[in-house]
């Protein structure tokens, strides 16, 4: 069985070597894992960015499931083209799980960046704008997302102090994905 590993990890420094944790630990479950960055790309390419999304949705097109990384990036909510990915799994009735490394939920979140006050019983922002308060971690298209078509969203107690590289969440989304698919049991 095979798992895409969606989620902004492609960003840091060592994304190969996050993407080659990730395989292993699905490999030790017996699912494989498809790391975005396992297309070859030539980023120099006038076209890059387009073969970025065709290797990625053939990758997704591929897979029996996808493990998101939700975790929030440069903002109070998770990556948009994470999120995209995410939608397009459940779309297609694959299963979808996806875990966050920041377990406060989205208003506590949308605070740390912006003034936030009450009127007329609604959270409005520094932009006039309502923000959205269902005490969820994210938004509640995402959230009942992975209720409805996966598992709940997967948050660690406390936040990691490295919350990129701890796989302590994304090693319970393994779990769950070897469970419901049905694979061989890890060593």
């Amino acid at each position: 069985m095979k798992i895409y590993l969606a989620g902004p990890d492609v960003f840091l420094p060592d994304a190969l070597e996050i993407g080659r944790r990730k395989a292993e630990l699905c490999a030790d479950y017996g699912l494989t894992g498809l790391f975005p960055l396992d297309n070859a790309v030539a980023l120099a390419a006038h076209d890059a960015s387009l073969q970025i999304f065709r290797g990625n949705e053939a990758m997704m097109n591929e897979a029996d499931a996808i493990i998101a990384n939700l975790t929030p990036f440069r903002g109070p909510s998770a990556d948009a083209g994470t999120v995209y990915e995410l939608g397009y799994m459940a779309g297609r009735g694959k299963l979808v799980l996806g875990y966050s490394n920041d377990p406060a939920n989205y208003v506590a979140r949308v605070k740390q960046f912006e003034t936030v006050e009450s009127r007329a019983g609604l959270l409005i922002g520094a932009d006039g704008l309502a923000v959205e308060d269902f005490g969820l971690a994210d938004n509640l298209m995402l959230i009942h997302c992975l209720d409805l078509h996966g598992a709940p969203l997967v948050t660690p107690r406390a936040a990691p102090a490295d919350p990129w590289h701890d796989l302590g969440s994304f090693t319970a989304c393994v779990r769950i994905a070897a469970q419901r698919l049905g694979p061989k049991q890890a060593r």
